[in-house]
């Protein structure tokens, strides 16, 4: 593709909704890319919602300047509504680059199933857009440190808008933990897995009755030591880079099943 930042027209979106921290960092990081940058987000949190998207109830869209809107809706339904209704409504051109985030928690390993920050990147990509979901590592009860996103953000997704990639897929980037602004290597590496300890904690309410808030917990990082994937280079300290894909198809499966209905 012929590549000039500064023309494309950039659409953000996310899934920790419109006055979310991690927005403001992404906006920092677009606007040093692109001089023509769009907001669309929905008004409240929208974390693990996944792909999800409204379809029994409206959506209600709030204007905030001419190029900013946050919504009554879900982070796919964020990108749905700019790419169709919103952006480009006067001289219909549609946006060039997506870019959702950046969430404020890493998406790593089998957290993509539940992302909502992926679910928009991946609506992006079915409307063959190219998208990127960004995520920021953070370690409980400490600050967030936006400094190595705001650094090596921009440089990132030029890169891989240079490098392209095959239609129908986006790319997942998680920014480490890490104190300071020192530059991080950044590795392309697969989805990992098994990053997630699920479990539920049982209370009761004021008139006896059960429920249960979830209450999973991220593995300890050296439960994942020695592989070469998200996880390992994320808790290493490191940018990581996936290409994720539409395409779910178990191709080992696939082959393994030849015959089984002839």
């Amino acid at each position: 593709m012929s590549f000039d930042a500064r023309k494309m027209r950039t659409l953000l979106v996310n899934d920790d909704g419109i006055s979310a921290p991690g927005l403001a960092v992404l906006e920092e990081i677009a606007r040093a890319l692109s001089d023509d940058v769009w907001v669309v987000a929905p008004q409240t949190e929208q974390s693990a919602i996944s792909h999800a998207l409204t379809l029994r109830q409206p959506i209600r869209v709030h204007q905030h300047d001419e190029k900013r809107f946050s919504i009554t809706g879900t982070p796919a339904d964020c990108v749905q509504i700019a790419l169709l209704e919103l952006v480009g409504m006067t001289d219909g051109r549609k946006p060039d680059l997506v870019l959702s985030g950046i969430n404020m928690g890493p998406n790593l390993a089998d957290d993509l199933v539940y992302s909502g920050t992926l679910g928009a990147a991946m609506e992006a990509a079915m409307f063959g857009v190219p998208a990127m979901a960004l995520s920021q590592f953070i370690v409980g009860g400490e600050p967030v440190n936006w400094a190595v996103a705001r650094k090596q953000g921009a440089d990132i997704v030029r890169a891989l808008l240079k490098a392209g990639g095959a239609n129908g897929s986006c790319f997942n980037i998680n920014f480490p933990a890490v104190s300071g602004d020192v530059p991080c290597p950044v590795k392309v590496v697969r989805q990992g897995v098994e990053s997630y300890a699920g479990s539920f904690e049982g209370r009761k309410d004021p008139r006896g009755h059960s429920y249960y808030w979830n209450a999973g917990r991220r593995k300890a990082p050296d439960a994942f030591d020695g592989r070469d994937d998200d996880v390992t280079h994320v808790h290493a300290g490191g940018i990581s880079v996936t290409p994720l894909r539409l395409d779910w198809t178990h191709e080992e499966a696939m082959k393994g099943l030849e015959g089984v209905f002839a």
